[in-house]
């Protein structure tokens, strides 16, 4: 069989690659070179599969570069659309940050009208007294009035009386008589008119008492508008902050306990307000005020917690995000990244005492910031330090300029927050406060 299979493929050879030889002629000789079939099968096989594999390597080229081409065009399209949704958010962040300048100067107004209305309301409350105190007086000066006149009354009764019973005297003293009801006639007519004066002065009092009244009406009128602009006013400026902490996950009560324990005994603007009752039951307009100088008082706490929790930007000029905070690569990214050009200050996002300032392997030229209620900052990757250590910060005062130093790709700040050493998302800050700064 195998001989059979060799003769039909030698046959198949011979027919398709008939021996050649290769005739090589010199002056002196005559050589030749025999090509038998399987050299030429083999050689014409080598010769097909270079050419195939020329082919298929040439096609890839071109498939690649058509590729390539259209790879890179893509890439520029996604750069485009990358760029311009960098400048969107870089408009919105602008938009972001006028409204929270629009929300500040808001909150300041308010706070304004606040202390405007509180002065009012403490003249009101002081004019509201002297009136009190007025028709004390009135009211004191008419019950005087009022004996008075009765004690009028009752001598024009007995000088009635006596006229009366005097009147056989009369007959048969004639000479006595006149003198006697001429000095009788002139105490009638004295009494009679100092009678006339009290009820005069009394009719005064009387109306003297309603203008007080109506007066008193008016102002607790006044009172009423004033008491509601002001509750008005404090809904507006410490709802928005309770809704701030509690969405930076802090709790607002625990918060306040913290400040005023931090201040206690210090007195000054921790000391709450209250109207003095001097011992009586307070009235209804006395614990109202007390209720928005509590609110007053909570509000000022707020506002000194505010300045010690991290929720201001690190950056007043133009950046854009580069890196958020969570797992990259494999490992956690602890904070979140900032993009601007080199040199590009960098500021405080709270109060707080800088407890490192120099270089940390990883960080670079690394701040540390240790705030209140147990919260740090760190400001990674800068070129510049501005502060040392032990130094007293306050929120918004530079702390050093944005760099590229340590384990960086390219210029930015990395900015952390954390809370009992463990790293939060620097975001759930900034973003609670957009709506309050």
């Amino acid at each position: 069989m195998r001989t059979r299979l060799a003769i039909k493929w030698h046959a198949l050879l011979e027919r398709y690659f008939p021996e050649r030889r290769l005739f090589l002629r010199s002056d002196t000789d005559t050589r030749f070179i025999r090509l038998r079939s399987g050299t030429q099968a083999i050689a014409t096989l080598g010769i097909a599969l270079t050419v195939g594999w020329t082919i298929v390597a040439t096609s890839i080229l071109l498939m690649d570069s058509i590729s390539a081409g259209n790879f890179r065009e893509q890439s520029r399209r996604d750069q485009t659309t990358y760029q311009q949704r960098l400048n969107e958010l870089s408009r919105e962040r602008d938009i972001r940050a006028a409204e929270a300048k629009a929300a500040q100067e808001r909150f300041n107004t308010a706070l304004a009208q606040v202390s405007e209305m509180q002065s009012q309301l403490l003249d009101s409350e002081t004019r509201r007294r002297e009136l009190e105190t007025g028709i004390d007086v009135i009211q004191s000066t008419l019950g005087t009035t009022m004996k008075q006149r009765e004690e009028a009354s009752d001598r024009v009764a007995a000088l009635e009386e006596r006229l009366s019973t005097g009147g056989t005297a009369l007959a048969a003293a004639s000479g006595e008589s006149d003198g006697t009801l001429d000095l009788l006639t002139d105490m009638l007519a004295r009494t009679a008119a100092e009678r006339d004066q009290v009820v005069a002065d009394a009719q005064d009092a009387l109306v003297r008492a309603d203008e007080i009244a109506t007066e008193l009406r008016l102002r607790e009128e006044q009172n009423d508008i004033i008491f509601r602009q002001l509750e008005d006013a404090m809904t507006i400026s410490v709802e928005p902050l309770d809704k701030m902490f509690k969405a930076a996950g802090m709790n607002p009560d625990s918060l306040i306990k913290q400040v005023r324990k931090g201040y206690s005994g210090q007195g000054g603007p921790l000391t709450p307000l209250t109207f003095s009752t001097r011992g009586q039951e307070p009235s209804l307009d006395a614990e109202r005020a007390n209720r928005i100088l509590g609110e007053m008082d909570k509000l000022n706490l707020y506002r000194i917690a505010a300045e010690k929790a991290p929720f201001s930007v690190p950056l007043k000029d133009p950046f854009r995000f580069t890196s958020g905070f969570g797992r990259r690569w494999g490992r956690l990214h602890a904070g979140t990244d900032f993009a601007a050009p080199h040199g590009t200050p960098i500021y405080a996002t709270a109060d707080g005492v800088v407890t490192h300032a120099g270089w940390m392997s990883g960080y670079g030229r690394l701040v540390k910031v240790q705030h209140e209620f147990g919260i740090e900052t760190r400001y990674a990757h800068m070129s510049k330090i501005n502060v040392k250590v032990g130094q007293r910060v306050s929120r918004g005062q530079q702390v050093g300029a944005m760099g590229n130093t340590g384990r960086s790709t390219g210029t930015h700040l990395h900015y952390e927050v954390r809370v009992g050493g463990e790293p939060v998302n620097p975001m759930i800050y900034i973003k609670a406060a957009n709506d309050v700064f």
